[in-house]
């Protein structure tokens, strides 16, 4: 059944209060822009000439691109791990390599009182020991000075290629005799500044992949391989990758489904908590649609495999968020511009500073020192992470909780909505019919005696009241008898005879035209004026019981729309269905403005006049029908789940079909974007300090940064930043 047949008349004489007005929606998609690939302006050209030694790790760990799920996105974790390790490794080797060079050092070796360990020719060792830390710890920056160049987009990389190369040549120079005192040599200053330009590269670098560690346990839900049954009913073991739409595969209880599909054999149950955060195992037999990376927990069942590789629902939540966490924000281009200005800044006040100092006669070695100092200690390093990382810990966080932000710009503008729309049919309500009211119109009838006549009648048929009607019979445990002779009447019902009496399902409408006024009765009189549809009981030709049906209001509906409310915004329910329909589920939920009898389009013209009106307006609906609404919004949220689950017309989707999740989506916008501001105020701020102590501001005080102290301050700087953006975790409530 679809959720448009749930929309018809009743099959009993056609006295459905529900419109059709929503049947025939059209699909629309919404279209999104070209995500920018580049997070935060570092040299992507770098990256592809340098892959293994890749400084831009940032860039790709705000933002994962976008692999087949099982395939292409664990090579892609490995490879950043590797990164991770290179870096660690680097920093070892050279951080050895720094304890001969600081012994050597004449200036560190008299102020511990070890001149004796000092001989002849003992710098041009320094030297040597420093062309490798240069060369083999520098790769990294130096790759990424070239590539940024080659880019036209200088950052991060430039500054410190930059300051590492000033500071190497110079002190060779002066090692080979053209110019200065051995006294003014940088090598100390150039190994240990590349000491810990990888140490903050390697620990940033760790806190970047820990923010996107959802995606990879995602990834890892997936078997390797596949108990796949072939034509002779031979099970044989095969590879994910090898599998194909329409393939049989066996799955035992503890393993995990391999792909999308649907269950051909058995019944079980399987636990879906990581992919669409239900909680509670789901039931699956016969015709249940099952999700790759689920695990069965009890029975044996052979699925048909319907979709793998990238169609998969998991690949699909692995693109939205690594989409996500890769689009850029208006905030991330106002890092980028600030980023590149810095990066300006430095060079020039660098030359300034080194200019300054030459002319008020203070060496070139000293002069150089402050130069360098200005140039590392202004690095943007921590402004080019200051909104990737906020962006990969909250995208986490939004995945967890099922919340698939497929447009950052769009969450950014959710924080600011005051004004929150909701479709009725499959948003508010479950898009199915349910038992709402069971009435005696002889006043003696049992509501259970109703229902077991209704469901024995109605069990022989498919149609959606008919479904509600059984399902009721079983929830109260009165099951339904055996029939004969069923017909279905058209323009009347349907009838049977059990226990040799005749029983007769039919309409209000029906009835009245033959002389009954079920209506007399004041609890039905209630229940049609309800918006509800009603099927009327009838044994021997007399009416005996009346059984009402609705489209079954989801329970969270009334407490998301309350917890709305006390944030001060203003709810709105638009529906294709009638008055008196849309009159009792506002009601029951808790909205006092609806519209009703709206087509597709009407309500995406209602939508745009309520922004004209400069309301910000979220609008909430099932992603398809409601897909011009969803475009048309401020921000579009789809609510729906699993293999099914409709995104092409939204810019965030609630996967867990919550309606609550909409408050939470409007708070994690909202810290989000706070954690966002904080850490930009951060990265630009401390430099107000910065750069003029690196200049040599306080000299005169004998207060000088040098370029090591000053890649301490620009480190600490950048792991102050990814902390606060991994704090956006404490402010994650259970889901």
């Amino acid at each position: 059944m679809t959720r448009e047949e749930s929309k018809h008349p009743h099959h009993h004489g056609g006295d459905s209060n529900h419109g059709n007005h929503e049947c025939g929606k059209g699909t629309h998609s919404k279209e999104h822009g070209e995500t920018c690939h580049q997070a935060h302006g570092q040299a992507v050209e770098s990256h592809r000439a340098e892959s293994h030694e890749c400084h831009e790790h940032h860039e790709h760990h705000g933002g994962m691109e976008p692999h087949e799920a099982g395939g292409g996105t664990h090579d892609h974790f490995s490879h950043h791990a590797g990164m991770v390790e290179d870096f660690k490794k680097r920093f070892f080797v050279c951080l050895a390599l720094s304890v001969p060079v600081l012994l050597l050092t004449p200036h560190f070796r008299s102020w511990v009182g070890l001149e004796s360990l000092g001989f002849r020719g003992g710098h041009y060792l320094v030297f040597a020991i420093s062309l490798v830390i240069f060369v083999y710890g520098g790769k990294p920056f130096l790759t990424g000075l070239v590539g940024e160049l080659r880019e036209r987009n200088p950052g991060m990389m430039t500054l410190i290629g930059f300051a590492i190369t000033v500071a190497f040549v110079y002190s060779a120079v002066v090692v080979f005799g053209v110019t200065g005192s051995l006294d003014d040599v940088l090598f100390l200053e150039l190994a240990t500044l590349i000491d810990v330009m990888l140490l903050g590269h390697w620990i940033e670098m760790r806190s970047v992949m820990g923010a996107s560690k959802a995606l990879q346990d995602l990834v890892e839900l997936l078997p390797s391989v596949a108990h796949k049954v072939f034509g002779d009913g031979v099970v044989r073991d095969v590879a994910l990758e090898e599998l194909k739409p329409g393939d049989r595969v066996l799955v035992r209880p503890g393993e995990r489904i391999p792909a999308d599909g649907l269950v051909q054999e058995g019944e079980t149950n399987v636990d879906e908590s990581m992919l669409t955060g239900e909680s509670l195992p789901v039931s699956k037999k016969e015709g249940s649609k099952v999700i790759g990376g689920s695990v069965n927990q009890e029975g044996a069942i052979t699925i048909v495999i319907e979709k793998t590789g990238k169609e998969t629902y998991l690949s699909e939540v692995v693109e939205m968020v690594n989409r996500a966490q890769e689009a850029k924000s208006r905030t991330q281009d106002l890092a980028n511009r600030a980023a590149f200005a810095l990066t300006v800044i430095a060079i020039s006040v660098g030359v300034i500073t080194l200019v300054a100092w030459l002319l008020a006669k203070k060496g070139l070695g000293f002069s150089i020192q402050r130069s360098v100092a200005v140039m590392v200690i202004t690095c943007p390093h921590a402004l080019g992470l200051a909104i990737p990382l906020v962006v990969a810990v909250s995208t986490a966080i939004g995945a967890r909780k099922g919340l698939l932000i497929r447009d950052r710009s769009a969450f950014e503008r959710a924080r600011m909505i005051d004004t929150v729309v909701f479709d009725k049919t499959g948003t508010l309500t479950e898009g199915r019919f349910g038992v709402a009211d069971v009435i005696a119109v002889d006043g003696v009838a049992s509501h259970q005696d109703i229902i077991y006549y209704a469901a024995s009648v109605e069990s022989l048929s498919e149609h959606p009241i008919a479904r509600a009607i059984v399902e009721k019979a079983r929830e109260l445990g009165t099951g339904w008898g055996k029939v004969e002779d069923f017909q279905s009447i058209p323009g009347a019902g349907v009838r049977a005879r059990l226990n040799g009496e005749e029983i007769w399902i039919v309409s209000p409408t029906w009835l009245a035209e033959r002389g009954v006024d079920v209506a007399r009765n004041p609890e039905v009189k209630t229940v049609m004026g309800g918006g509800k549809t009603l099927a009327c009981v009838l044994k021997d030709e007399k009416p005996f019981g009346v059984v009402a049906l609705s489209d079954v209001v989801r329970p969270e509906s009334k407490e998301a729309t309350r917890l709305l409310k006390e944030r001060g915004l203003r709810c709105i329910m638009l529906t294709g269905d009638n008055e008196d329909v849309a009159r009792a589920v506002s009601r029951e939920v808790g909205i006092s403005e609806y519209y009703a009898g709206l087509l597709p389009l009407e309500k995406a013209e209602k939508v745009k006049e309520l922004k004209s009106r400069g309301f910000n307006v979220a609008m909430v609906g099932d992603g398809v029908n409601d897909a011009p609404s969803l475009v048309e919004a401020d921000v579009g949220i789809a609510i729906g789940a699993g293999t099914e689950i409709a995104v092409e017309s939204a810019d965030i989707v609630l996967v867990r079909n919550d309606p609550r999740d909409i408050v939470s989506v409007i708070d994690l916008a909202g810290v989000t974007y706070r954690k966002m501001i904080q850490n930009l105020v951060w990265a630009t701020g401390y430099n107000v300090v910065a750069i003029p102590l690196a200049a040599g501001a306080l000299y005169s005080l004998n207060v000088v940064i040098s370029p090591a102290v000053g890649a301490i301050l620009m480190s600490v700087s950048t792991v102050i930043v990814a902390i606060n953006a991994r704090l956006l975790r404490l402010k994650e409530r259970p889901a």
